[in-house]
């Protein structure tokens, strides 16, 4: 609540006309913290993309490649495969030994059992097929191949 001071060398008789209302000044100006918290939300929104990186490898081109959309199973084969026999469950590391189960897991309560295979252009057909035949074998239904078009990295 203010309080009402009076002016000093005010006579009695004005008392009403000049009141000042004195305030407490110890109040948060909110208009320039929302401003600042709207500049930080519009950097880290501008910036979070930028700080998800993937695998590197170079897909082989295709001339009337598509774009696919929604939420899909990516399988990577990196060129290292024949040497060390690991591949990505999209970002994630995994040995050969234990990749089929790892699919058949990710894929048992999916309507589709879809996933995307991407392969280095490196990899054998071999390997590949290696790949296919352990997709197959945990009960994947379709597998897309991805390639870039001609003038993508």
């Amino acid at each position: 609540m203010p309080k009402i001071a009076h002016s000093p060398g005010v006579t009695a008789g004005r008392v009403g006309r000049s009141r000042r209302v004195a305030t407490s000044l110890a109040e948060i100006n909110v208009v320039p913290l929302v401003d600042v918290m709207l500049v930080l939300l519009i950097i880290f929104m501008v910036t979070a993309p930028m700080l998800q990186r993937g695998v590197d490898v170079k897909l082989p081109q295709a001339v009337r490649a598509q774009q696919v959309t929604g939420e899909r199973i990516e399988i990577t084969v990196p060129a290292i495969y024949n040497q060390q026999k690991l591949l990505y469950i999209g970002k994630d590391q995994v040995p050969a030994r234990v990749f089929q189960e790892r699919i058949r897991q990710q894929i048992e309560n999916r309507a589709n059992k879809d996933v995307f295979l991407r392969g280095a252009d490196s990899v054998t057909y071999q390997d590949l097929m290696e790949v296919i035949d352990m997709l197959k074998g945990a009960g994947v239904t379709n597998i897309g191949m991805v390639a870039r078009l001609p003038g993508e990295r």
